[in-house]
């Protein structure tokens, strides 16, 4: 089995959304007090909760037809996007660190998938378990 472009697509799209979920908690999280109203009546905290259950909703919907070991690694683009809104909303420093682990990441991923196009000829060391229905 090999990943269709359509499910990379959608956990694509579910990193970009989950990144913007990240920046509305962090915006929520600066206008937070010591009593439970501030977390209730904080829109941005609720925007980002939203953000995550929407994120979660596409990642599903890619899995439906991928492979797990070649769409979970994927998950790492929402720190990507993440890094570029920090530094956009927050004014966040890019640093040799940062931009090393961005490296690094793209890097893994191009790696899976060159082991993803390689999976769609090759034969599999383990025959996967065969799936009651």
């Amino acid at each position: 089995m090999s990943t269709p472009l359509s499910s990379i697509g959608l956990v694509v799209i579910a990193s970009f959304i989950g990144s913007f979920g990240a920046v509305f908690l962090k915006a929520g999280s600066a206008r937070l007090d010591r009593n439970i109203f501030s977390v209730l009546l904080n829109w941005r905290l609720a925007t980002g909760v939203l953000a995550f259950v929407l994120s979660s909703a596409f990642f599903v919907k890619g899995l439906q037809h991928g492979e797990l070991s070649v769409l979970y690694p994927m998950c790492a683009l929402s720190y990507i996007w993440t890094l570029l809104w920090s530094r956009l909303f927050f004014q966040e420093a890019f640093t040799r660190g940062k931009i090393a682990g961005v490296g690094l990441i793209l890097l893994g991923l191009t790696l899976m998938g060159i082991g993803n196009q390689a999976a769609a000829t090759a034969q599999p060391i383990l025959d996967p378990p065969v799936q009651a229905r």
